[in-house]
């Protein structure tokens, strides 16, 4: 199985792109509901939670995981990398082995997103803790260093998306705020890029929002492409990998109000399983 993670819900506009890309091989969930958000949390705290759920996935038979959440990814994949997978593997009582592999979401955007700008001004949008981290701007400095990346922190968006209120005219406020900051700190930015798995839900505001020639970038088509590249570069792993066409969903939540929510994301029903990480 390949696993992906989430502190809540925007990982599935993430799963939903890999599945649409690779349908064959067999997907679990993890969405650590119960936590969440993870945007205002410390460093050391989202790392330990992420490690948590990785060690589960992990230890329920998934040899690759992907961080669909975005302040994961910043916050908590290298340490994971580095560490956590080297210093593991292959010890006692670890689920952790040599071909375990743990992979983000914010490397496969900064990838592309040079050949999207003409301008080389870029926009971002993503939670508190991701414009924080840099993390962004780090990646994007090392692919492209002559690009210019103005981010934007977008409080309320999640829980707009997460409560059903993305269409709502109440909606409007917020995320007009926020694409006018934008624009006024850069003028001269013709690509913004979407760097958390919720904002996809309120791509029409933003397109509303935003000057006509902006082009606005999210991330599951990416994600998707960039894993179908890794997997066909890894043999081994991609042997590893089951192909059934399978999903599983698990929450840390209550187990009926994730598969309610869920359908926001996935335009579909579903069956969600309750567990608790350490």
């Amino acid at each position: 199985m390949i696993g992906i993670f989430d502190s809540g819900y925007g990982g599935l506009t993430i799963l939903q792109g890999i599945r649409a890309l690779l349908p064959r091989y067999d997907y679990l969930y993890l969405g650590d509901n119960a936590r969440a958000p993870y945007g205002p949390r410390s460093f050391q705290v989202v790392y330990e939670y992420t490690r948590q759920a990785v060690m589960r996935l992990f230890d329920m038979g998934c040899p690759l995981v992907i961080l669909g959440c975005n302040t994961a990814s910043a916050k908590a994949l290298r340490t994971i990398q580095q560490h956590d997978l080297t210093a593991l593997s292959g010890t006692a009582d670890s689920p952790v082995q040599a071909w375990h592999r743990v992979l983000g979401v914010i490397r496969p955007t900064a990838e592309v997103i040079g050949t999207l700008t003409t301008t080389g001004h870029v926009g971002l949008f993503a939670t508190e803790g991701t414009i924080k981290s840099e993390s962004y701007q780090m990646e994007i400095g090392k692919l492209w260093p002559a690009l210019h990346v103005t981010g934007v922190a977008c409080p309320f968006w999640v829980a707009l998306v997460e409560y059903g209120e993305a269409a709502s005219p109440g909606a409007d406020y917020f995320v007009r705020k926020r694409c006018d900051e934008l624009m006024q700190r850069d003028p001269a930015i013709d690509t913004v890029l979407l760097g958390c798995t919720h904002y996809p839900l309120l791509m029409s505001k933003i397109r509303q929002y935003l000057p006509p020639h902006v082009r606005i970038v999210s991330q599951g088509g990416y994600v998707a492409e960039s894993l179908r590249d890794y997997l066909h570069r890894h043999t081994d792993m991609e042997a590893r990998l089951g192909r059934g066409g399978t999903c599983r969903y698990l929450t840390t939540e209550d187990a009926q109000v994730f598969a309610a929510r869920a359908r926001t994301f996935l335009g579909e029903d579903i069956v969600a399983e309750s567990i608790q990480l350490p």
